[in-house]
């Protein structure tokens, strides 16, 4: 179980302030998983979870070993919650640096088709020479914008490299079952599809083919993402402060009350910094609407000790944060000695980098909760594949609650849509004359 401590945030809370919204919780946890809160057509991720390989499980296992044997390159297409997920997953489980010295059997894995940078499109075409590539487009419509540029110039470099038929065989569509552009082409040109369920928001959608073809062509095994999520549902199905789901969104929630109204979350790991990107967008957009929502930051610590600490540390009195910790990796490096000794490090001296790193974030959060600014902490354990699956579950369980609470509908997004008119008007899109 995710553990969530709050012992650093007595100083702006109470116990007695907890424990007084016992009811508001249950009823927010109760509103998700009873179906009757507001978006209730969008709590089909409540059920993606499962421990059994279902037939469409089966078949992404086998899209993504033909992937696998036949690509250099797989390229994921989408925006949002369509990229944020399985980039998140495969970054946190392999690192940042995780393509270097990949090829066929265990192809690179790009993204694309998530903003309108010519630079980085001329370094997407760069990366791509000489190397046989497959695609997955991701897209409930397949008329957004960004990825629908994307796709049409990852196709026609597919059919100019492949023909039209050699093509067909490495594009994959994960869209609605029924309607939408990219549901259309993909029956028209015979692509293979797998199935975005339509009670399933964008940023919900993990847990789902959307995250789960990505994971499994990285060398994920999906199985255990899907095990551990659905041990998840079952673990924090428990209706009381010792569910860690129930203390992380009511303390956040009686912080933004007291004027807390941003929240950083962080961790010491580098490779968490995508897995931050999701959270911002999960929390971001579904709790930022009625002229209401937490501000949500992400941040790689210690890296942004040297850029944002002074602001935590002395700046405005308007934030608190929540740090994410995992358990050490099992290879574990230690700091040798120097009998010169210049740089003064020789009393760490055959002491671990995890060590140094533990210390670093105890000094952080004393030195934080210290400034005025309040500290949670989410120790996940161990982290691995099935970890994984339970951090998305978790995090998504604590977002649909935590929203809830704030009273705003946590799967709309209404305010997306206007700087999209905006821009279809300067474009010049047909319908956006006025």
């Amino acid at each position: 179980m995710i553990k969530v401590d709050i012992s650093n945030v007595w100083g702006q809370l109470s116990l007695p302030d907890l424990l007084a919204t016992e009811k508001e919780v249950a009823a927010a946890h109760a509103a998700l998983t009873d179906h009757t809160g507001a978006g209730s057509d969008f709590h089909g991720w409540l059920d993606l979870p499962t421990t059994q390989e279902t037939p469409e499980m089966h078949r992404i296992q086998e899209a993504a070993d033909r992937i696998r044997a036949n690509s250099d390159v797989f390229i994921v297409i989408g925006i949002g919650g369509s990229y944020l997920g399985p980039r998140a997953a495969i970054e946190l489980l392999q690192g940042c640096n995780h393509n270097l010295g990949k090829g066929k059997g265990n192809p690179q894995v790009f993204f694309a088709g998530n903003g309108l940078s010519t630079r980085y499109w001329n370094e997407l075409c760069r990366l791509l020479e000489g190397k046989d590539f497959s695609i997955a487009i991701i897209s409930k419509s397949g008329t957004t914008t960004e990825p629908a540029i994307a796709t049409r110039a990852l196709r026609w470099m597919l059919e100019r490299k492949y023909g039209t038929d050699g093509a067909k065989k490495r594009i994959y569509a994960i869209t609605d079952p029924c309607k939408g552009a990219l549901r259309q082409m993909a029956e028209e040109e015979g692509w293979e599809t797998f199935v975005i369920p339509p009670d399933v928001g964008g940023r919900f959608s993990v847990l789902s083919p959307v995250g789960l073809l990505p994971m499994a062509v990285a060398g994920i095994d999906i199985r255990q993402v899907m095990a551990g999520a659905a041990e998840a549902k079952e673990t924090y199905n428990l209706r009381s402060f010792e569910n860690p789901v129930w203390l992380y969104a009511a303390t956040r929630n009686l912080l933004y009350r007291n004027g807390k109204v941003m929240e950083i979350f962080e961790s010491y790991e580098p490779s968490f910094k995508m897995f931050g990107g999701w959270w911002q967008q999960l929390f971001g957009e579904s709790e930022g609407k009625d002229g209401k929502g937490i501000f949500p930051v992400s941040a790689e610590f210690t890296a942004d000790l040297h850029s944002l600490g002074q602001m935590i540390q002395q700046g405005e009195r308007n934030m608190f944060e929540t740090m994410v910790r995992f358990a050490p990796p099992e290879h574990r490096y230690t700091i040798g000695g120097d009998y010169k000794n210049l740089d003064g490090l020789n009393y760490l001296e055959g002491k671990t980098l995890d060590f140094v790193d533990e210390q670093a974030f105890r000094g952080t959060v004393a030195a934080h909760v210290d400034g005025g600014v309040p500290v949670m902490v989410m120790d996940c354990g161990e982290l691995n594949d099935a970890k994984v699956g339970e951090m998305f579950y978790f995090l998504e369980l604590c977002c649909g609650v935590s929203a809830y609470m704030l009273g705003v509908n946590p799967f709309n997004q209404p305010g997306v849509e206007f700087y999209k008119r905006n821009m279809f008007h300067l474009l010049g899109k047909p319908g956006y004359e006025n």
